[in-house]
């Protein structure tokens, strides 16, 4: 555990050391990736660790995003500001949030395999008509949230799109550190069992149902603490950009880096923001048409990552992370057998013919 803790630390300060030497657009990309980091990691382990596939991550998300405007707001009207109306919107975020999650992890101790997808993909289809019909939620046009500045001591040494990756790197590492230290305790042993063999597990004494719910809002928080740096970094949040394509993307993304791998995670985080980027830039450089333009920018990024996931299945079948996994014990294999043929050699020398003779 306190390994984790460790690494956690280290990586949060070399990520906030890292904004220092970016411009404003590329901080502005690392608050996006963090914020990404935050629901990808929850949705690896949910499905990596428990077999729960949820195709609706994006409403978890898009619930984060609401519950910080919806606590922000008011707190910002009744004259809150600085870090205690960040912490009242924050927990806007984790409340809103974790309720939806708790409701779904309800669902999914009694739905298994294309049931409980399912039912995470319809949501994600009704959350356009769910908002419209809720005036508190702003409709299609969503909900707007105040400017989030500089403190005064840091305003001379950055700008705001690097104190916005401040704050969505400190909210991803809050939101991730937990799942890993989950992931390697004996809650994240339980998951394991429940995933191989509920049977089994409930003869163990596990609750399945139980590891199920606790997985699922262990996932829909830091999905939530997510949608709220996403709504800080863009200063709203509106239900068109949480769509089922981003929720798809979403488990696009988990799946490529490695499911149930928080590296792998992180990795698959990095790709979904920058690789549409690199696409974009890619067709404004060959000085197209613009209504070739225009059809390239929408369906080429989509035919980039249904070619790229099927060549890493094929491939590495357990995403980036295992394929890492497999490279690095591919380079200790052999260091490890001339070891233990060295130990063997020592141990038990050569027969010579005396001791042939004397059998």
């Amino acid at each position: 555990m306190k390994t984790i803790l460790f690494r956690a630390g280290v990586l949060t300060v070399v990520a906030i050391g890292a904004t220092f030497l970016l411009d404003p657009h590329r901080n502005y990309q690392l608050a996006i990736i963090a914020a990404s980091f935050c629901a990808i990691a929850g949705l690896s382990l949910l499905i990596g660790l428990t077999g729960q596939l949820s195709l609706g991550h994006a409403v978890l998300m898009a619930s984060g995003g609401y519950g910080y405007a919806l606590a922000a707001g008011p707190a910002a009207n009744a004259g809150l500001d600085g870090i205690w109306l960040f912490l009242v919107g924050l927990l806007g975020a984790v409340l809103l949030s974790g309720s939806v999650g708790a409701l779904l992890g309800l669902a999914s101790a009694r739905l298994r395999g294309p049931y409980l997808a399912g039912l995470t993909l319809a949501l994600v289809i009704a959350l356009p008509a769910f908002t419209s019909q809720v005036r508190a939620l702003g409709g299609a046009q969503g909900l707007t949230i105040g400017f989030v500045g500089v403190p005064e001591p840091l305003q001379t040494i950055m700008v705001p799109e690097q104190w916005h990756a401040w704050i969505a790197i400190l909210l991803a590492s809050l939101a991730v550190t937990p799942l890993a230290l989950m992931r390697a305790s004996r809650a994240g042993l339980r998951m394991q069992a429940v995933h191989g063999d509920e049977t089994a597990a409930r003869l163990s004494g596990i609750a399945p149902g139980r590891v199920k719910v606790g997985a699922f809002v262990a996932s829909a928080l830091s999905a939530g603490v997510g949608g709220a740096a996403l709504c800080i970094v863009t200063q709203s949040v509106v239900p068109g950009s949480y769509d089922l394509a981003f929720s798809l993307l979403l488990v696009v993304a988990a799946v490529i880096g490695g499911l149930g791998s928080i590296g792998g995670a992180a990795a698959g985080s990095v790709l979904v923001v920058i690789l549409p980027w690199l696409i974009d830039a890619a067709i404004a450089a060959l000085g197209l048409p613009p209504a070739w333009e225009q059809r390239l920018s929408g369906n080429l990024g989509i035919l980039v990552f249904g070619a790229l996931l099927i060549a890493v299945m094929v491939l590495w079948p357990g995403g980036l992370a295992g394929a890492i996994q497999r490279a690095v014990a591919r380079r200790r294999a052999p260091s490890l057998s001339t070891h233990e043929n060295a130990e063997g050699a020592t141990r038990t020398p050569a027969p010579t013919p005396h001791t042939i003779t004397e059998r």
